[in-house]
């Protein structure tokens, strides 16, 4: 079984999209836990409706505490072998499961990804897809995260379930998690094919990464305690790619 963990704040706009997604899957032995972390508006109400008739689906709801929280609580709750964090404005391909699944067991690792595509809020494609790297190491991911949250896949029968920093609260905690798993598993590998597709959301933090730049550095800094050098020069490498990725 896959453990799709989705953690929810006021998403009520594009929930039932990406839950469409996940019942889309060819692969279908998967279950779907959807996590409402505090929503005033809708999200519940769409959740529940999906819940009702996918028995597949599960709703869970929690005081707003950010999506590391959101997602670990979720991930308490998971039955699954393999994880996968999907957010509740993203999209998988129908065939995403199936051939990420696949993909894992050609490479007999324990971590995968894939390439992906940006959508604004209509879901109409923009920009140019982001390939990713068909080997990740440890070193890799100290420059930046080179796995894209919506298309990473986990087996937790090699290392168990890794948890989320909820310290970090919405701040980076993603790029924490598959770095400590890329860090268990030694190397993650990366399928090139576009399988997944992410949406930018104009005035989001990620959809404007300039205003990111003070945290990522601090991330360097206090997660990855990287020396001072280090993480001013990953700090200009990771904004070099922002720029390029969202300009």
């Amino acid at each position: 079984m896959v453990s799709i963990i989705t953690p929810c704040y006021n998403g009520e706009r594009f929930l039932g999209e990406t839950i469409e997604s996940v019942l889309g899957q060819t692969y279908a032995n998967w279950e779907m836990l959807i996590v409402d972390d505090g929503s005033t508006d809708g999200t519940a109400r769409v959740a529940s409706e999906y819940a009702a008739k996918d028995g597949r689906i599960q709703l869970y709801r929690q005081a707003n505490a950010g999506t590391a929280a959101a997602r670990n609580n979720g991930m308490r709750r998971a039955r699954g072998r393999y994880i996968a964090l999907l957010d509740a404005d993203d999209v998988w391909d129908a065939d995403f499961l199936e051939r990420q699944l696949a993909f894992m067991r050609e490479k007999n690792a324990a971590c995968v990804c894939c390439s992906y595509r940006h959508i604004d809020e209509n879901s109409r494609e923009i920009q140019h897809p982001t390939a990713c790297m068909p080997r990740i190491t440890l070193k890799d991911m100290a420059v930046m995260n080179r796995i894209g949250c919506l298309t990473g896949l986990y087996d937790a029968s090699s290392h168990g379930k890794v948890m989320l920093h909820e310290e970090l609260r919405s701040i980076r905690d993603d790029y924490a998690y598959w770095y400590d798993i890329v860090k268990l598993a030694g190397t993650a590998y990366g399928n090139p094919d576009v399988l997944a597709s992410y949406r930018v959301l104009s005035g989001s933090t990620t959809g404007n990464k300039l205003k990111l730049v003070s945290r990522q550095f601090s991330f360097y800094r206090g997660y990855l305690r990287q020396k001072l050098p280090a993480a001013l020069v990953n700090t200009l490498r990771w904004g070099i790619s922002g720029l390029g990725k969202f300009s």
